[in-house]
């Protein structure tokens, strides 16, 4: 069994590909780096927290709608937003390996290593000149850090470093027939501005009254050079984002209001609370008045999986001055006009996928005095399950998988469910454990008398005789997002 963090998180990554989860991108042609795919499972997994968040966030709220706005946008909106102009990272490469780093995620690699060999002075005074040089956008003391520090090159194990450059991360097409002749366009790098520039339509639309929020689900677009820990960053990533549009001066409140429903919603899965803590930046970007992160303890550190930013009205008033369109509400209550401030939420899906898979994943040892025994299982929680029971007939022969796929017809209306007659049934039992199925039923001859089945629970491999008819309401009551909402 594994007790290292970096070997239980190698596992999950194989565990992740050998049970359908997320497959690298283009394997058959050797990958495409920082390019992953969802597989059956992982897909199934994946919507189910996407419904999580949706219901969470527009179904419970009378004051949020939904939105799906389109990938490609004029290419003003990257002007306004500060994209074109400011969306870059420090990068450094390495003269020997050819290799490009991120100037900061080498530093605060640096600061982690301090701080595990129990060095907090000098991993609390890099952090300050660090932070100190990014606040200042100086490039030259980035460089100098890193040298002073002995910052090498993971891959040629040189300091032998170029100057800190930034680099733009959004990636440009064309749009129009001819080359010569189209327009530059951008694969969005984040889903928030086809919020702010369908807030208007949303507003009128929806008679909306301030406090209101607008979410979306969407995929995104970096040109990330760095692509390491898995999905933890990816070029093509997806986002679940509120911008919720209050009136100036109440967004103090609204903010430590947004932090603490959020951070809610993350624990009502059930992880343990130790495992989050919030960040606060301490380089605010020039238009946010507050910004904090929710982290998750990774078996690689801290890590960023949802940002709540408060950022003033400087979207919709950059969108305003850009477009010449009044992006301004009129307030009955106050009769006044005003630009709105925004209270922005937004969670990396892939990055909460990880999460939950790591959260989950256990290597259960069931030795006893006769015999040594394991399992690999995902304690997923019953409302994220990829699939929600299986059905297993005990033999194939009988008339029991007749029966078994009977009560398999009834209940896959309502639930994703899985059938399996291949193996004996420990094996089954084995199979599903390892995808985070909670319930296995049993079709055996007692069934074909009295309408019985053995379920059996994932987590404590109890089993217990039921009525058949019973399954739609024990299953219905196990899944239910009113288990979690």
């Amino acid at each position: 069994m594994s007790n290292y963090p970096e070997e239980i998180f190698k596992n999950v990554i194989s565990h992740a590909k050998e049970y359908g989860f997320v497959f690298p991108s283009s394997e058959i042609y050797d990958g495409l780096s920082a390019v992953y795919d969802y597989g059956q499972n992982g897909a199934e997994l994946k919507n189910n927290l996407k419904t999580y968040w949706w219901k969470a966030m527009v179904q419970m709220n009378e004051n949020i709608v939904g939105l799906d706005a389109a990938i490609f946008m004029h290419p003003k909106v990257w002007e306004a937003s500060g994209h074109v102009a400011g969306f870059a990272d420090p990068m450094i490469d390495n003269k020997d390996s050819k290799k490009r780093y991120r100037a900061d995620q080498l530093l605060e690699d640096k600061i982690a290593l301090y701080d595990s060999e129990g060095k907090t002075d000098l991993a609390e005074e890099l952090q300050l000149e660090m932070d100190k040089a990014l606040k200042a956008e100086d490039l030259p003391r980035l460089r100098e850090l890193i040298i002073e520090h002995n910052i090498k090159c993971p891959v040629s194990g040189t300091a032998n470093w170029t100057d800190v450059r930034q680099f733009n991360l959004m990636f440009s097409t064309q749009m129009g027939a001819l080359a010569e002749e189209s327009d530059v366009v951008y694969l969005r790098p984040e889903t928030a501005q086809g919020i702010f520039v369908n807030y208007l339509n949303v507003q009128k639309s929806g008679r909306m009254k301030i406090p209101f929020g607008i979410a979306q689900i969407g995929k995104a677009f970096r040109n990330e050079v760095i692509a390491r820990q898995f999905i933890i960053r990816m070029r093509e990533f997806e986002q679940m984002e509120m911008q919720f549009f209050v009136r100036p001066g109440t967004q103090k409140e609204w903010f430590e209001r947004w932090k603490q429903v959020r951070l809610k919603w993350h624990l009502a899965l059930g992880t343990s609370p130790e495992k989050y803590r919030f960040h606060e930046h301490t380089k605010l970007a020039f238009y946010a008045d507050a910004a904090f992160d929710i982290e998750f303890e990774f078996p690689f550190g801290f890590k960023e999986v949802e940002g709540i930013h408060s950022r003033t009205d400087f979207d919709l008033s950059q969108h305003q001055k850009y477009s010449g369109k009044k992006l301004q509400y009129f307030d009955p209550e106050i009769n006044q006009n005003y630009v709105p401030y925004v209270i922005e939420t937004s969670i990396g899906l892939d990055r909460l996928f990880l999460l939950t898979m790591i959260n989950a994943y256990e290597e259960e040892d069931l030795s006893t005095e006769e015999r040594a025994d394991s399992r690999v299982v995902l304690r997923l929680h019953p409302c994220l399950a990829p699939v929600k029971a299986a059905i297993f007939p005990l033999t194939k022969k009988d008339g029991l998988p007749e029966k078994a796929r009977e009560i398999m017809d009834r209940l896959k209306v309502d639930f994703n469910l899985q059938y399996e007659e291949k193996d004996a049934i420990g094996k089954r039992y084995r199979r599903q454990d390892a995808i985070g199925t909670p319930f296995c039923i049993t079709v055996d001859h007692q069934t074909l008398e009295d309408n019985t089945v053995t379920i059996r629970y994932r987590d404590t491999m109890q089993q217990e005789r039921v009525n058949a008819a019973d399954l739609d309401r024990i299953i219905g009551d196990l899944v239910s997002w009113k288990n979690v909402l």
